[in-house]
């Protein structure tokens, strides 16, 4: 006859353990690989818990199946060890999987600034890009702007391997410092003050974003911003052109 009560207690000992483990694992996901905004723009937030939740679920429920005191001890140290290992493995996999997805650049193309992932840039594409720029950062997103194309028919190539289903700013041979394009970048940008005149339902939204920067609104300029699968806005410096801040709103 099983022992429930040893079992709940294997169990709950197994769940506490992966808590623990969870908990590092979201402090290494959230802290580095997807800081705000990026865990809400990349997607980063659910596919961690996807394969977290799945992983905290599964070992404890195996061992509450397979834990029984009448097997031999080595026996049930063995199947406990396979069950820890089988599900140290699933989730060393998933946290490999949300870094390949992580954010490693913010990159002002032309008009916009585009959020690029590890997993849209091309490996063997990274030695074009400038000595400084070829190795993808492990630590948050860093920014960038992409050069002005040197002839027509870069402009031509760039844009067929775009509309290929990659970005301009997934391209490492376009990239350069965020500084080179300082001026670009505040030619394109707007006053913060129209965000309220164009998006009035919105400004709640808006005057949390503003006060989160710890500047009022007239020191502020903002540049649109795309992401995964949505669309932000940028809240800059009107001098430096320095990134401020992020607003979970579509300025296009």
């Amino acid at each position: 006859m099983f022992n429930w009560k040893d079992r709940l207690r294997a169990a709950g000992i197994h769940l506490g353990i992966s808590l623990v483990l969870a908990a590092g694992a979201a402090a290494l996901v959230f802290g580095l690989w997807y800081p705000y905004p990026y865990r809400e723009i990349s997607g980063g937030r659910e596919l961690f818990l996807l394969v977290v939740a799945v992983d905290v679920v599964m070992g404890p429920l195996i061992t509450l199946a397979i834990f029984n005191r009448a097997k031999p001890r080595t026996e049930l140290r063995r199947d406990l060890a396979i069950v820890g290992l089988l599900q140290l493995a699933a989730l060393v996999y998933g946290l490999w999987t949300v870094s390949v997805a992580r954010p490693v650049h913010l990159v002002f193309e032309y008009k916009l600034f585009r959020v690029v992932h590890a997993i849209d840039v091309a490996e063997d594409a990274l030695p074009q890009a400038p000595a400084a720029l070829q190795r993808l950062p492990l630590f948050g997103p860093t920014t960038l702007s992409l050069r002005p194309f040197k002839d027509p028919k870069e402009q031509y190539d760039a844009t067929m391997v775009a509309l290929a289903g990659g970005s301009l700013s997934a391209q490492p041979a376009l990239w350069q410092p965020y500084e080179t394009a300082r001026a670009e970048v505040l030619r394109e940008a707007k006053p913060a003050a129209e965000l309220w005149q164009r998006f009035p339902a919105q400004k709640g939204l808006i005057d949390e974003a503003v006060a989160r920067t710890g500047r009022p609104a007239s020191s502020l300029v903002t540049v649109p911003m795309a992401g995964r699968n949505t669309f932000w806005t940028v809240l800059l410096d009107p001098d430096s052109a320095r990134v401020l801040g992020f607003l979970p709103l579509d300025s296009f």
